[in-house]
């Protein structure tokens, strides 16, 4: 089956109770059991919801995973991952990752009594220079937020393998239409599902998806036991969203490419960060583990002032914090995305102030480039 057509009829495609072509919201609680313990697979919709369980197949198929798991946010599916660790253990991690997920290691896991080292994870040197004994666990963004660089998954799980360690890999900006983590040795991938899965900016989600059957029932349990799950209006919103993945992906990726195009001669851009690019750094490996670029840019201006006075003046990209959606959003990474971040750590990774991120939509793209043309000038 290939990708756009498993994207309509992978996973659970109709409604198995009733033949419903679209599963219905199953906007409910509890369920009727049959005698004490006997019923139809459900019995309080914490546990499992049938509106959920379809979008939690989808989502599975999708990854070529054995089981999916719908969460009420991205973080909230980062945060039941990392509850398989336990006090003691130590985590390595991408060093660019997303402001949220720096923060909830930093923040609550090391409160926690679970350790953490941040390394630029496109060095696999680094990578096993910063395993310990107690070290459990590597967590890679791939491309990374902001600056998109590209870290190598097949390399990376070979080694996680030969030191007994978890690969987990948030796949937000591929997507699993064009790079499935699972496929290329991940243990498990990790979706803020707010963004291109949704699609449409209506959503806030996560997804988590598993190889392997153990590793599934663990992660239910700790789905079941804290209970951050999706409700069924949102699961149904993300089923809808999921059909056209594929398309928008496609839209996305053309009319970024032709905004970096753009970009790359002008004179008030100092640097730009596109793995599609072939002077990005990755730009071979993103060709060879990815079956496309995705739609995230990076550029750079010089300083806070000339980003903010640039922003003023777009009036197709709309300033907010997410990504992934059919309008084209603008962020600057250092006061918003990446503000939780500290000052000293945002400057060795290289998210300056006039750092630029622009989710690219699916507007025409003559549009969108002669709004980019006047706000720079």
């Amino acid at each position: 089956m290939r990708r756009k057509t498993k994207l309509i009829h992978g996973g659970m495609p109709f409604d198995p109770h009733t033949g419903a072509v679209s599963v219905p919201i199953y906007q409910v609680s509890t369920y009727k059991q049959e005698d004490i313990g006997v019923h139809k697979g459900y019995e309080y919709s914490r546990t499992g919801n049938p509106t959920r369980h379809a979008l939690e197949q989808s989502i599975a198929a999708l990854e070529e995973g054995t089981r999916g798991f719908a969460f009420g946010s991205g973080m909230a599916a980062i945060h039941a991952v990392f509850m398989l660790l336990h006090a003691g253990d130590h985590i390595i991690l991408t060093d660019d990752v997303y402001g949220g997920t720096y923060r909830i290691v930093t923040r609550v896991l090391n409160g926690l009594g679970i350790a953490s080292t941040f390394v630029d994870t496109t060095d696999l040197a680094e990578i096993d220079q910063a395993v310990l004994p107690n070290t459990k666990a590597i967590f890679v963004e791939t491309p990374t937020n902001p600056l998109l660089k590209v870290t190598d998954i097949a390399a990376v799980s070979s080694l996680a393998k030969s030191k007994g360690l978890l690969f987990i890999v948030d796949n937000t900006f591929s997507t699993p239409y064009w790079q499935t983590p699972l496929a290329l040795g991940a243990d498990i991938v990790l979706h803020s599902a707010t963004k291109y899965i949704d699609g449409h900016s209506d959503v806030v989600a996560g997804l988590a998806v598993v190889g392997d059957e153990k590793l599934g029932e663990e992660l239910h349990f700790i789905q079941n036991a804290t209970g951050g799950v999706l409700g069924p209006q949102d699961a149904w919103l993300l089923m809808r969203g999921m059909k056209t993945l594929g398309l928008r992906m496609e839209a996305h990726e053309a009319n970024a490419r032709e905004l970096v195009a753009y970009l790359l001669d002008h004179p008030a851009v100092q640097t730009i960060h596109y793995p599609g690019l072939a002077g990005h750094p990755q730009h071979e490996l993103a060709k060879k583990q990815a079956r496309g670029f995705g739609g995230i840019i990076s550029f750079d201006v010089g300083s806070a002032e000339k980003a903010s006075d640039m922003i003023r003046k777009l009036n197709y990209f709309t300033l907010a914090e997410s990504l992934g959606a059919v309008e084209s959003l603008i962020s600057v990474p250092a006061r918003m995305t990446h503000a939780s971040i500290p000052q000293e750590r945002r400057a060795q990774l290289g998210i300056t102030d006039g750092l630029i991120r622009v989710s690219v939509g699916i507007e025409d793209s003559e549009d969108l480039l002669e709004d980019l043309e006047q706000s720079l000038k």
